[in-house]
């Protein structure tokens, strides 16, 4: 069982920045491809970003190339995801979660944390 608490949401300008971070429990993190979503109010969860198995690699959603890094580190169970330039269309519950079966899907997800984007 792994367990993810995500925390950094909350309100921002547009323009301004945020990073989350999520925590994982677990002893193999390094072991765990990571991968943040979101939900907005009235929509689907959509995929924002994920980062394969330590040095593996990143992806990310064409909406937010350019302006959002995910990055880890694996001494703190940590999994970052800094936003630049956020849109009012960035306003979400952003969540984590991991895939502890190296391609198996995502198995564990924390509980979101919201982000808010005025305008």
């Amino acid at each position: 069982q792994v367990q993810l608490v995500e925390s950094g949401g909350g309100l921002v300008q547009a323009g301004g920045s945020l990073r989350l971070s999520c925590v994982a429990s677990g002893r193999t993190f390094s072991s765990y491809n990571m991968g943040w979503f979101r939900q907005a109010p009235g929509k689907e969860r959509e995929f924002v970003a994920n980062d394969w198995r330590s040095g593996e690699g990143t992806r990310y959603a064409d909406f937010v190339k350019g302006r959002f890094t995910i990055s880890r580190d694996n001494a703190k169970n940590t999994v970052y995801l800094q936003m630049n330039s956020l849109k009012p269309e960035d306003t979400a519950v952003y969540y984590c979660a991991a895939d502890v079966r190296a391609g198996g899907g995502y198995d564990y997800w924390g509980q979101g944390t919201q982000v808010t984007v005025s305008s």
